[in-house]
């Protein structure tokens, strides 16, 4: 009965692993320079809500600021007129609290800020 618990969580575990794979990749995305990229969920689809203070916090990844689009980022229009790179339509954001490439502290902010992927 244990050895069939065991296998049975295995089984399980498995499973969990590949639907996560299908949808999403393991490592978070990161900008050219390295440094960690997030989203927001008060965003709607292709919209950035973040400015003023929040953007001082919350950086928008700009289109100026990358040598050329990476696989599957597009880009939306800020209401700034800024251009701004979004994954799946989330706009992309950078955390000011990141000191050095691949630091996520971002991560979980608020309960609304979360690592893209």
């Amino acid at each position: 009965m244990k050895l069939f618990a065991v296998v049975a969580a295995g089984l399980i575990l498995t499973a969990c692993d590949d639907a996560y794979a299908a949808g999403h990749s393991a490592e978070p995305l990161l900008a050219e320079n390295g440094m960690s990229l997030y989203t927001f969920d008060k965003d709607k689809k292709n919209t950035s809500v973040c400015y003023d203070t929040c953007a001082v916090k919350w950086p928008p990844y700009l289109v100026g600021q990358s040598t050329g689009a990476k696989d599957g980022l597009t880009k939306i229009k800020r209401k700034d007129g800024a251009m701004q790179w979004a994954k799946d339509g989330a706009p992309l954001y950078f955390w000011q609290g990141d000191r050095a490439p691949g630091d996520t502290s971002g991560d979980g902010v608020g309960g609304v800020w979360h690592l893209a992927h």
